[in-house]
């Protein structure tokens, strides 16, 4: 546990320095310091340490044996969850409810006496990731349909990343920022790494923080007012360019199980404006663009043609390696085998009697039978041996194709059995 905490801490310190380096490239060009950015800077990082801070503290005093009333509500309703079919806005309503029943058994525990209401909102926020952690499995893309919508969102965003560009979506030159798409793009990917919906929301915050910052930055060099129309557009582009792995299934899991007392205010104008981010994407054509609409099917069907053609060179590729992986294990076998082996399992003797009766055996075959059972055993001993030289991963491929082999050879003789039958009879 001190370890992992130790890692924690040293995480949010390589992000710091980074921000520090994102800083100076932004204050670069400026003869003044960026004490927005720098405010900034610090909300961030304290909203991570808070977030780690109200978790672990929740854990300690669960570990108090007063708390034993708590712990088993708790435990009981992650249990109870398993009793339910999956339904996504059932569960999100029954968390909700369990939220709010706890929130009065916390405020009325003896731990929590004296507490104020920032430790009962850390105790709170604890609860909610340690609930939602454990739950995340049943609650999270648990249906096919999310994971379509999400594959269809990435896959569209994937063939805009190839053309579209800041002026298409009118953005003014002002707010063409580098380092702080950079920034913002970076919090965003942090979205899909974090189990708890307090934490993904965060992710979103700060990634509209910095679009916001980008835009009284840019207001105050030009001494014009913040454009509020330009935040939208800013954030469309960042998503776009960052491309955040299942956006609709984290927007959907936050709508859900984050407290709906959080999701107020500042948190839900930013998260809000994701939302309509990722609407507007889906249904995103030449007319949402100023953009000719020739040049958009163009671009679009280059960008489809370009992955066709990445998909089928991938495919050859892997085609390609399964046949040096083969010559491989070929290789392994003449290394592994010899000649004497060789000479058994490419020659051995034919089987004549595969679609024989017992009826039309003669006392003369016993000995070719005889013959025929030891081709067969020597051949099965020294294929196991070859295999058993091979490893893990080229086992698999191997014994998959001989069952599949099998199985067709199982088939065709009861093909054969059921058509001699049918002439049997028939004579």
């Amino acid at each position: 546990m001190q370890q992992h905490i130790t890692n924690i801490h040293w995480s949010h310190r390589w992000n710091t320095l980074l921000l520090l380096f994102l800083l100076f490239l932004c204050s670069s060009s400026s003869t003044t310091f960026n004490s927005n950015f720098l405010y900034l800077l610090v909300i961030m990082e304290g909203s991570t340490s808070r977030s780690t801070t109200s978790f672990h503290d929740f854990l300690h005093r669960m570990r108090h044996p007063s708390s034993l009333d708590l712990v088993r509500a708790i435990k009981s309703f992650i249990v109870s969850f398993s009793f339910y079919q999956p339904k996504p806005e059932n569960d999100g309503e029954r968390v909700q409810e369990f939220f709010v029943s706890m929130e009065v058994a916390i405020r009325n525990h003896p731990l929590w006496a004296t507490a104020t209401e920032d430790d009962i909102d850390c105790a709170m926020e604890g609860l909610e990731k340690y609930i939602m952690t454990k739950l995340f499995s049943r609650t999270f893309a648990s249906f096919s349909e999310d994971e379509k919508i999400d594959n269809e969102i990435s896959e569209k965003i994937s063939f805009l990343q190839t053309f579209l560009k800041p002026q298409h979506l009118d953005i003014p030159q002002v707010l063409h920022n580098e380092a702080s798409w950079l920034l913002a793009e970076k919090e965003l990917q942090k979205m899909n790494a974090f189990k708890a919906p307090q934490e993904k929301l965060s992710s979103i915050m700060n990634c509209c923080r910095i679009i916001n910052n980008l835009l009284l930055n840019a207001a105050m060099s030009e001494h014009v007012p913040a454009g509020a129309d330009d935040f939208l557009p800013v954030l469309i582009y960042v998503t776009i360019k960052e491309n955040p792995p299942m956006l609709h299934s984290n927007l959907k899991f936050i709508k859900l199980y984050r407290r709906q007392s959080k999701l107020i205010s500042e948190a839900e104008y930013y998260f809000t404006n994701l939302v309509s981010a990722k609407t507007f994407i889906i249904d995103l054509n030449a007319k949402s663009l100023s953009m000719d609409k020739i040049k958009f099917e163009e671009c679009m069907q280059e960008a489809k043609l370009a992955k066709k053609v990445t998909s089928e060179l991938h495919s050859t590729c892997q085609m390609k390696q399964q046949e040096k992986n083969e010559c491989s294990f070929s290789n392994k076998m003449h290394n592994t085998l010899d000649t004497k082996d060789f000479h058994v399992m490419q020659h051995g003797s034919n089987y004549p009697y595969m679609e024989a009766k017992s009826k039309d055996l003669e006392i003369g075959d016993v000995d070719i039978l005889l013959n025929q059972y030891k081709d067969l055993v020597a051949k099965y001993t020294i294929l196991c041996k070859a295999i058993n030289c091979l490893s893990v991963s080229e086992k698999e491929p191997l014994l998959h194709q001989l069952e599949m082999q099998g199985a067709g050879s199982i088939n065709n003789t009861n093909t054969n059995d059921q058509t001699t039958s049918h002439q049997d009879k028939s004579q």
